[in-house]
């Protein structure tokens, strides 16, 4: 299986970026929390944002719906790791 790198700068591969978007990253600030991709030459932030907007995102949806997202009367994100 080819490995399609969003950032090279840490090694970070689209895979990766998608399943912490599976995991509940919405954005890509909370993608190089999780994984340092975006945070060194900044060359990849345009992808990780393409990548994360083609799917659905739990929080997003939550706000849309006037849900607290971040707080603890937010439902629970089902975890996936």
């Amino acid at each position: 299986m080819d490995r399609v790198y969003v950032c090279s700068c840490f090694g970070v591969t689209e895979k990766q970026v998608k399943e912490h978007a599976d995991a509940g990253a919405c954005t890509p600030r909370q993608i190089a929390s999780a994984s340092k991709a975006g945070t060194d030459c900044g060359s990849c932030v345009r992808r990780i944002q393409a990548i994360l907007g083609r799917g659905g995102c739990p929080r997003r949806e939550l706000l849309d719906q006037g849900v607290p997202a971040l707080t603890s009367e937010a439902p629970a994100l089902s975890e996936a790791a």
